[in-house]
């Protein structure tokens, strides 16, 4: 039986600076654990001026958890202790598993004047925090495009639409990560597993999510939804376009701070210890 999620919680995405010094907004964080299990962070680090992301993100550890980022506009170079180097740029993904452990820094560049995107932190269960880290790094022309009727256009990055399938694969929170587009006046559902917690980030026009209380969001609006199978949207005026993520909670306990999340305080003070004393990063097993 069909059973749509309704709107649980609405947040409004806040300025806050991270890094060394990238003036970003937050649409939900630490003190919102353990509401979006098993997403722990999203940041949202669209932005005009240079001076606000130039000095980017300096060599950080990263232990029991997966960052993913989503470009819209710009680049971001990255390098790591494992002596992975890249660059991703407008429309590319990069899912990257830290597992027991990764030194690693980004640094945003502009192109053509513009700079933006999102990146997600995504939780790893306890039996999973010590994994071999690893990339997923897929570019745009990667990614497919899938139109379920006139006025939607949905970019599967994970999770499948009408039976076409995202790149990004075996990810152990089997996350759903859609970028959908609504044009004006539009109405849209989507299935979700009833285990999985879901929610709605919007990037662009005005909408609601939830048919009965009508409520209307925007640019920068998060919407977390309530249990169920499917999510209904329709968009008003010229359009919206919102991310969809979607995925299995851990249903563990949290220990974080920082750039590392563990399942105890033991474990958490272990890692700081490990980067200090020069041995946090593990030889591959």
């Amino acid at each position: 039986m069909k059973q749509v999620r309704t709107v649980e919680r609405i947040l409004a995405a806040y300025a806050t600076v991270e890094g060394d010094g990238v003036r970003l907004h937050r649409a939900f964080g630490y003190y919102e654990v353990p509401q979006f299990d098993p997403f722990l962070m999203l940041d949202d680090f669209r932005a005009q001026r240079p001076e606000d992301y130039l000095a980017g993100f300096p060599s950080h550890p990263h232990r029991g958890i997966e960052t993913v980022t989503y470009m819209l506009d710009g680049a971001i170079e990255h390098g790591d202790s494992m002596g992975n180097k890249g660059r991703i740029a407008a429309g590319d993904v990069q899912w990257m598993t830290a597992g027991s452990g990764v030194i690693h820094e980004e640094m945003p560049k502009p192109v053509n004047g513009k700079m933006g995107g999102f990146q997600l932190w995504v939780n790893l269960p306890g039996k999973q925090k010590m994994m071999k880290p690893r990339y997923q790094e897929i570019r745009h022309a990667k990614i497919p495009t899938v139109s379920p009727h006139t006025g939607v256009d949905i970019r599967v990055i994970s999770g499948s639409v009408d039976g076409v399938a995202g790149p990004v694969k075996k990810i152990i929170a089997d996350p759903i990560f859609l970028d959908i587009l609504l044009g004006p006046d539009t109405t849209f559902t989507h299935s979700v597993p009833e285990s999985h917690t879901g929610l709605a980030y919007v990037i662009d026009g005005e909408g609601t999510f939830d048919a009965g209380e009508g409520h209307r969001v925007g640019n920068r609006d998060l919407v977390l939804f309530s249990s169920g199978n499917s999510i209904w949207v329709r968009s008003f005026g010229k359009g919206m376009r919102f991310l969809f993520i979607a995925g299995r909670p851990t249903g563990e306990p949290i220990a974080w701070r920082g750039p590392i999340v563990m399942n105890t305080r033991e474990e958490l003070r272990q890692a700081f210890h490990e980067v200090k004393d020069g041995t946090f990063i593990k030889k591959a097993r």
